[in-house]
C-alpha cells in the first residue's frame, strides 16, 4: 500500500502543487487588502478539506484501476478486451500500444507453433519410417548366427532405443491426451522392460536380481515401462560388471528401487541430474551421454503423479527410486 501511495502522489504532484500554489496566492492577496484574518482562514480551510475529499476519492478509484490491471495479468496473454476504459487521449494511446504488440505477439506465437507443429509431424513421421529398416536389419542380423552379427544386432538394438527415445520426447508435450491410467501389476511392467534388454545383460554378463514385486499401481502402462527401460538402460550403461538389483523400497511399500554397482554419479552432479541436456562428469567420459534420458524419466513420472529420486556414491553404484504413492497428476 506504500508503494502505491507514493506512486499516487508522484503522479500528481504537479496538481499538489500548483493547487496549494494558488491557495497561497489566495490567502496573500486577501491578507494584503487586510482582510480579517479568519474568513481567510476558514476559506483556505475550506479549500483544503475539498481538496483532501477530491484526492481521496480519486485514489480509491486509482487503487481499483491498479487492482483491475493486476488481475488482467492472468489474462492479458489471451486478450485485451477487458482492458479499463482509457480516461483520456495518452491512456488511449498506451491503449492502442498495448494491442498492437498483442496482436504482433499473436502473430508471431501462432507462426512458431506451426513451425514447431510441422517440426513434430515431420520428426515423428520419420521415427516412425526408419523403424521398418531397423526391422528389416535385424532379421537379416537373425538369419546367421555369428559373433560379428550379434555385436552388430546389439548395436541396432541401442538405435531403436534412441529412436524410441526421440518419439516419446515429442510426444511429452501432449503426454496427457495419451494417457491411460489404470492398475497394473508392477512385477509384469518390469518384466517386460528386462525381457527386451534381455541381449545387453547377457552380452555384459551382468548379473540380475530380481525379488518379489508383487504390487498393484494405478499409472499408464506405456510410458511406465519407458521410464524403467531409460532406467534398465543406464544401469546397464555405467555397470561395467557386477549386478543390478531390483526390489521394493523395505523402508516404503510403494517404493520400487532399481540398484547398480556401476560407476555412480560425482556428488555434485546428483542435484543436476534431471535436468535437460546434463550430462554431468560421467557424461563427458563417455562422450555419447546425450543428457535426455533422466530428464525425460523425471517429466513422465511428474505427469503420472510419481516421484523420483536417485542416490549415488562415485564407485560403489547407484540406487533410482520410484515412489507410486500417487500425487495429483497433471492434466494439461
Amino acid at each position: 500500500m506504500r508503494k502505491l501511495i507514493i506512486s499516487y502522489l508522484k503522479r500528481h504532484l504537479i496538481k499538489y502543487l500548483v493547487f496549494f500554489l494558488f491557495t497561497s496566492i489566495f490567502a496573500v492577496v486577501l491578507s494584503l487588502y487586510n482582510l480579517p484574518v479568519e474568513p481567510v482562514l476558514y476559506s483556505s480551510i475550506i479549500c483544503v478539506y475539498v481538496a483532501i475529499i477530491i484526492i481521496l476519492l480519486d485514489f480509491i478509484n486509482y487503487y481499483k484501476r491498479h487492482k483491475r490491471l493486476i488481475e488482467l495479468r492472468k489474462t492479458i496473454t489471451l486478450q485485451v478486451a477487458s482492458l479499463p476504459t482509457a480516461r483520456d487521449l495518452i491512456e488511449k494511446d498506451y491503449h492502442d500500444l498495448i494491442k498492437r504488440l498483442h496482436e504482433d505477439k499473436v502473430h508471431i506465437v501462432s507462426s512458431n507453433d506451426q513451425v514447431h507443429s510441422n517440426l513434430q509431424d515431420y520428426f515423428i513421421l520419420w521415427a516412425h519410417q526408419i523403424k521398418t529398416p531397423i526391422a528389416a536389419m535385424d532379421l537379416i542380423l537373425q538369419s546367421e548366427e555369428n559373433e560379428q552379427n550379434k555385436e552388430l544386432s546389439i548395436e541396432l538394438f541401442k538405435i531403436e532405443q534412441y529412436v524410441e527415445m526421440v518419439l516419446q520426447y515429442l510426444r511429452l508435450d501432449n503426454m496427457t491426451s495419451d494417457l491411460l491410467l489404470k492398475k497394473y501389476s508392477l512385477d509384469e511392467l518390469v518384466k517386460q522392460a528386462i525381457r527386451k534388454y534381455a541381449k545387453l545383460f547377457i552380452r555384459k554378463k551382468i548379473q540380475l536380481s530380481l525379488t518379489d514385486l508383487d504390487r498393484n499401481v494405478l499409472t499408464d502402462e506405456k510410458w511406465l515401462v519407458f521410464v524403467i527401460e531409460q532406467l534398465l538402460s543406464n544401469a546397464i550403461k555405467y555397470t561395467k560388471k557386477g549386478s543390478i538389483l531390483i526390489y521394493m523400497d523395505p523402508t516404503s511399500e510403494n517404493t520400487l528401487v532399481i540398484e547398480d554397482t556401476g560407476i555412480g554419479i560425482e556428488e555434485e552432479d546428483l542435484p543436476r541430474v534431471f535436468e535437460k541436456g546434463f550430462t554431468g562428469y560421467n557424461g563427458r567420459s563417455d562422450k555419447k551421454s546425450t543428457g535426455i534420458g533422466l530428464y525425460l524419466c523425471k517429466q513422465i513420472l511428474a505427469t503420472l503423479g510419481h516421484q523420483v529420486t536417485i542416490q549415488s556414491n562415485v564407485g560403489k553404484g547407484t540406487k533410482v527410486f520410484i515412489d507410486f504413492q500417487l500425487n495429483e497428476i497433471k492434466m494439461e
